[in-house]
């Protein structure tokens, strides 16, 4: 049986104090966190936009103060108020508003309510379960929302967007492992190796785009995973074929579509929306089942690219939202 610490390190954001921006490391105590009935000792966590946007104050995530920051955490069960889990069980968390309503994973012990605890699949490790967090979650739930309505490998090649990101990476492994052709659209055409090496068939700089301007031109690709808005989503709706996806969850290029109902009554092309951090508990455990097996990206530890520790977090968020970043970072939170 694991006895708990009196206090743990873990990376709490304070918010706006006296016209400073306070997060870094402290020591909290488990009284301290969220309640819930699972107490995990976590192994790793990741680092997503979305995180390196609450812990430098340059988005409005948290709707509370102080928090623990971090989206996404795996690791063991230290005691559990539900019957599901018992300790020593291995499992892993995202979302669930963590690191925006409650404490979240940039911490060495967190606790969860039961029902946002996923048991760790067979065919992942907690580390592998990381490099995946919220940006393989994210594709892959992308992707069952696509195949619901009834897209196929069959039916063409499936583009995505903002290809040279995390979600964007993982989505075109995770395609690739579907039984897609994956095509990538990028605004860093010097990363066309490795998304070749990923599985992009074809890599297009963001640059030589030239969509049309009519609402219906010809067609180009199947369905897409579109991770930019903006002017992206805009021109993918006129060239994505007849009962084609597109799968919209980021904003990365803006957040307001200026479009026309033709390629939706005329085409009949579904624009479906992904939101990973409120997904069903139902939906949760599919994608975690397929991530493990049939949809298990063949190169995670390419994406791998950084592992970091609590204190390290500030410069990876500074990377992350000046463009620097490439690949998935890790934070190692066991001893």
């Amino acid at each position: 049986m694991t006895t708990l610490p009196e206090t743990f390190h873990a990376f709490r954001i304070r918010g706006e104090i006296e016209g400073a921006w306070r997060a870094g490391v402290e020591p909290v105590s488990l009284d301290e966190l969220s309640p819930g009935e699972v107490v995990i000792r976590a192994a790793w966590s990741s680092v997503n936009y979305k995180d390196a946007l609450a812990g430098s104050g340059k988005g409005r995530i948290l709707r509370q103060f102080p928090l623990i920051g971090g989206i996404d955490v795996a690791g063991t069960v230290v005691s559990s108020e539900s019957p599901d889990f018992a300790p020593g069980d291995a499992v892993l968390v995202t979302g669930c508003g963590q690191s925006e309503t409650r404490d979240g994973g940039y911490a060495h012990f967190v606790r969860a309510e039961a029902g946002s605890v996923i048991p760790l699949p067979e065919g992942l490790s907690l580390r592998e379960a990381m490099i995946l967090g919220t940006a393989g979650f994210t594709a892959a739930l992308a992707l069952l929302r696509m195949e619901r309505l009834g897209q196929r490998p069959e039916h063409g090649p499936i583009v995505v967007t903002g290809a040279s990101g995390g979600v964007g990476m993982l989505g075109i492994d995770i395609l690739t492992r579907a039984g897609y052709e994956a095509h990538a659209i990028t605004g860093k055409i010097e990363h066309l190796d490795f998304l070749t090496a990923l599985g992009a068939r074809q890599v297009i700089s963001r640059e030589k785009l030239h969509w049309g301007q009519r609402p219906l031109e010809p067609t180009h690709w199947a369905g897409a995973l579109d991770g930019v808005g903006g002017e992206m989503l805009e021109g993918l709706t006129r060239v994505i074929q007849p009962r084609g996806c597109i799968a919209s969850y980021g904003m990365a290029g803006g957040t307001e579509l200026h479009t026309t109902v033709m390629p939706f009554i005329l085409r009949a092309v579904s624009l479906v929306g992904v939101s990973a951090s409120t997904a069903p508990r139902d939906d949760r455990e599919a994608v975690w089942s397929r991530l493990a097996g049939a949809w298990r990206p063949a190169h995670l530890e390419k994406i791998a690219t950084r592992e970091v520790t609590l204190d390290q977090l500030p410069d990876v968020f500074s990377d992350l939202l000046a463009g620097r970043a490439f690949g998935r970072t890790l934070v190692r939170l066991a001893g």
